[in-house]
């Protein structure tokens, strides 16, 4: 794509004059003398964003400027996350234009002012190829840039950090500020807790240690506080700690001990305040944590021998324990709560360019991207499905000449963007500069295997990935070269030139043992092989320009600007999704990506028509006329009929794995059913395999996630019956498998969520489920935990009058106005909730007297003075009740929204189509934006409706 002014050896090093200095950039897709914009049909749309729960416009700007081409989706997002200045001002960007134009101007500034091009006439081709390649959705940068470059703010370009603390009350304190100034920046950070001494060690005053494990309370407690970005969802963050740590074990043990308090408080049935000790003593619920181990661990568990623990100050073995019991404490801890996932210390250190400089330690929250300490890295994206073409016969190809130039252009531009930019702290800043991270990476592979026929599953699909991922990075590094010779190697490079090289060497090694496949994979690894002899010679000619190069991030947010099918390294979701339509509406389509994936495998146009169809009405394709079965792993999914195993996704991070400088950001989602043995083996392949990093997440593990009514009667009847062995206790009257309930939605001072009330068929209220969507995890969780306890006392017969009287003026935040009616202010959520349970299912005469009237017997009484109905209003029957316990289902006598268990439910997102189609329940949380249940986008959750993300963006 580009080449330096000094000769034909392109990326040498100019001899000439300082004015000679500088990339030759090429043309890739644009036309000299066309500006990009001119090349295609601009329109004007409305953006009008809403919570579907109770229909408030979250978001609204009319009349904003798109390429026709642009999806619903792609416009809301970019128009409600990226455009700058006050909605309804007039420095408000309204046009794609002005967003594009902000950046690349201020990236092509940059590069002129720094030497990067050789003319004028190279920086204008840079500024038109760029603008084309985000115009047209070849890839995205990551959201800081859209969120800061080119604006008034300081110009942050990096999302992921790393920070460090070491044994010192100074530095423990200084971590706390530098983790909250990046929260507060809406980023998220990781660090290594090990140097901190343990809790089995003495200060030097002569006292014992606190130990890691005690600060990180401070630090949880921070991160809830502060929120990310002053958003209502938890701080992005990873606490990282040496598996020969003294404190290791009870590290292993902080997630599951809470885990297991919520657990306790569901279970046993007592009351619950929400603002009381039980909830604040949840700990530890803002940050993923790790166990970093080496080779000595995994081959002490492998013998079945001894593993030293040691002392943080001296070195020394201090307490020796069993490698294969402690492995199996992290297996276990995993099964139940998810936590801690697994980092593979040698394996990391051995691809590390710069280890004259110091180790690896840790990695950001999402664990991708994995550097030096106090260091940042800025990602960017490339959308693999805008690659893959159709020759001239009909047969696909993937078009790796032009793959390789559009990752030379961005991996200039991203080089760029740190001669200006800003960093949330001064050692960050300074690090970043020395050694200049970048963490390129793609979008839609999922979806570019399914749509070449390849299973994700199979040597085809992980094959075709290994190569891209090779040519994507040894292309990088190529280009990092090139700049060296222009504007220089990292300063951090001299020192650290021989370990550089030598992980170039590795990198090509691992590229020419790779296996070859078909004709898809084949030209990508050849040209893969020549970028990583080119990688060789220019860097021990000119040095490299980057310490780092490329990374396997999420692309959550930026995933949807793309219009992507699938994020990161994920398989796709589902074989049917959710699209929005211009003008309002939505509908649900087969993936496009189908009908190319049975073109590809030889069907004709009739058949692939049938088996869409088929498609469409199963949501899989089992049975689907004429598909034959061993076609049906092309088509398997994350979730579904037919899902990939664990082992699937193991093994295509091992694919990619030895062509990424940093790591991949994936978690390895396994059945309920799955067994500790289960996550032993995987935790043990993935050392095998030759991964940096691993997490896994079992099915329903967390309390705090959604479970489905069916779920929870199954499992209520899975229970075994104990014999009663203390006489005279309540008995628990349990609920029939069918029974009648409401959904109430309801938002108290702004804070949203909904309310099911299920009843016996005949004998009153029985089980109360709540669920926040504007709350962060652990509120999520304790408020599953009180319903749960409420419902327990309802079927062992506590009146629903006793919660009503307790819970009713209980004052905390929320509170303030509400959209219900009949209760229009409320002192707390609880107060709310009781009032409306009060509503609906206590007869007229019991709740008057606790003064809990519905507006149409205020209004009454405003009238006639009276609260009282006329007698032809009178529920007779609710009145001959003797217990609040024995109201009939009640009927809907209110403007509340009410849906029956037995309703048609509207899908709002795909994960949310899935589950209606499917039958299942997928384990995500509601979104705390719009309230639509969010997907899996690498080990974060991300938002289809409104782009909103769980964790780092």
């Amino acid at each position: 794509m580009t080449e330096t002014t000094s000769g034909p050896a392109r990326g040498s090093r100019s001899k000439g004059s300082k004015a000679n200095k500088g990339l030759r950039i090429e043309r890739i897709h644009t036309t000299p003398g066309v500006h990009p914009y001119d090349e295609v049909v601009w329109e004007r749309r409305d953006v009008v964003m809403t919570n579907w729960r109770d229909g408030s416009v979250n978001f609204e700007q009319r009349g904003v400027e798109f390429p026709d081409f642009w999806s619903v989706n792609a416009v809301n997002i970019v128009t409600s996350k990226y455009f700058r200045g006050a909605v309804g001002s007039p420095d408000r960007e309204a046009s794609l234009k002005q967003l594009i134009d902000r950046v690349v101007r201020t990236y092509r500034k940059a590069g002129e002012d720094n030497g990067y091009f050789a003319s004028p006439a190279d920086a204008e081709i840079f500024d038109h190829e760029l603008t084309h390649a985000l115009l047209h959705q070849v890839f995205s940068f990551n959201s800081p840039v859209w969120f800061n470059v080119g604006t008034k703010q300081p110009q942050q370009v990096s999302a992921c950090f790393i920070l460090s603390v070491d044994d010192s009350m100074e530095s423990i304190l200084d971590w706390y500020k530098e983790e909250g100034m990046i929260f507060k920046g809406g980023s998220g950070a990781g660090l290594n807790l090990s140097r901190i001494r343990s809790s089995k060690e003495l200060l030097s005053s002569g006292g014992n240690a606190s130990g890691p494990v005690s600060f990180m309370r401070g630090a949880d407690a921070s991160a809830g506080t502060i929120k990310s970005g002053g958003a209502t969802r938890r701080a992005a963050k990873m606490v990282v700690l040496d598996v020969d740590h003294p404190d290791v074990e009870a590290f292993i043990e902080t997630k599951v001990k809470e885990e297991e308090k919520i657990r306790a408080l569901r279970d046993a049935g007592f009351d619950m305040d929400l603002g009381g000790d039980d909830i604040t003593s949840v700990q530890y619920q803002n940050a993923n944590n790790s166990v970093r181990v080496n080779d000595t661990f995994m081959k002490a568990v492998e013998s079945g021998s001894k593993f030293g623990l040691r002392s943080r100050m001296t070195g020394e073995p201090i307490e020796e324990v069993d490698a294969k019991a402690l492995f199996r404490k992290m297996a276990e801890a995993a099964w139940a709560c998810a936590d801690p996932g697994i980092q593979y210390d040698d394996t990391i250190n051995h691809w590390h360019t710069s280890p004259e400089t110091g180790r690896i330690t840790a990695s950001n929250p999402c664990s991708e991207y994995m550097h030096l300490d106090n260091s940042s890295c800025n990602l960017a994206s490339l959308n693999l499905m805008k690659f893959l073409q159709d020759d001239d016969a009909g047969n696909q190809r993937f078009d790796a000449e032009r793959f390789a130039k559009v990752v030379e252009l961005v991996i200039t531009a991203m080089d760029i963007s740190i001669c200006f930019a800003d960093f949330p702290t001064e050692k960050i800043g300074e690090t970043t500069r020395a050694f200049r991270q970048l963490g390129i990476g793609y979008a839609n592979l999922g979806a570019l295997l399914m749509a070449t026929g390849h299973a994700y599953d199979s040597d085809g699909g992980r094959a075709l990935a290994g190569a891209i991922t090779s040519l994507m990075t040894g292309t990088s590094y190529k280009r990092s070269a090139e700049l060296a010779a222009v504007v220089g190697p990292y300063d951090g490079y001299a020192r650290n030139a021989d370990a550089h090289k030598r992980v170039m060497k590795q990198h090509s090694d691992a590229n020419a043992a790779a296996k070859r496949m078909d004709d898809l994979d084949t030209p990508v690894w050849a040209a893969a092989t020549e970028a990583w002899q080119d990688v060789l010679r220019l860097g021990e000619k000119n040095g490299f320009r980057n310490a780092q190069a490329s990374v396997l991030a999420p692309t959550g947010t930026i995933g949807l600007m793309m219009d992507c099918d699938t994020t990161g390294v994920e398989p796709d979701l589902a074989l049917v999704k959710f699209k929005k339509l211009v003008g309002g509406g939505s509908m649900q389509i087969v993936n496009n990506t189908v009908p190319k994936a049975l073109k590809r495998l030889g069907y004709q146009e009739e058949q692939v028509e049938a088996i869409v169809a088929h498609i469409a009405d199963h949501g899989n394709v089992i049975d689907a006329p004429g598909l034959k079965p061993e076609h049906y792993e092309v088509f398997d999914c994350a979730m579904g009929e037919r899902s990939i195993s664990p082992m699937g996704h193991v093994r295509m991070m091992a694919a990619a794995q030895p062509f990424l400088s940093g790591a991949i950001s994936k978690t390895v989602n396994m059945p309920e059913s799955a067994t500790i043995e289960e996550i032993e083996e995987i935790y043990f392949e993935g050392w095998k395999l030759g991964l940096k990093a691993l997490a896994i997440y079992r099915d329903n593990c967390k309390v705090g996630q959604p479970l489905s009514a069916k779920k929870k009667e199954e499992k209520e009847q899975a229970e075994p019956e104990v014999e009663k062995v203390v006489e005279y206790r309540p008995v628990r009257k349990r609920l029939p498998k069918g029974r009648p309930g409401i959904t109430t939605s309801f938002t108290v001072g702004g804070a949203e969520g909904y309310m099911t009330a299920n009843s016996y068929p005949d004998d009153g209220l029985g089980e109360v489920f709540l669920k926040m969507s504007k709350q962060g995890s652990t509120l999520a969780g304790m408020m599953d935990a009180f319903s749960i306890a409420v419902s327990v006392g309802l079927q062992y017969g506590v009146p629903l009058e006793t919660y009503v009287s307790k819970f009713t003026n209980m004052r905390f935040e929320p509170a303030g106005m509400t959209d219900d009616p009949d209760v229009r202010m409320a002192q707390s959520i609880v107060d709310y909730i009781f009032r409306r349970l009060a509503l609906d299912f206590l007869p007229f005469e019991t709740r008057s007297a606790l003064g809990i009237h519905s507006a149409e017997e205020r209004q009454r009484h405003l009238e006639t003075g009276s609260y009282e109905p006329a007698e032809d209003e009178v529920d007779v029957e609710g009145l001959a009740q003797s217990a609040p316990r024995h109201v009939d289902a009640p009927k809907n006598s209110t403007s509340q929204p009410r849906t029956t268990p037995g309703a048609q439910r509207e899908a709002h997102s795909s994960t949310e189509l899935v589950e209606i189609q499917l039958g299942l329940n997928a384990d995500a949380p509601l979104c705390f934006s719009c309230g639509t249940k969010m997907r899996r986008a690498g080990s974060c959750y991300l938002c289809e409706g409104c782009g909103s993300t769980s964790g780092c963006s």
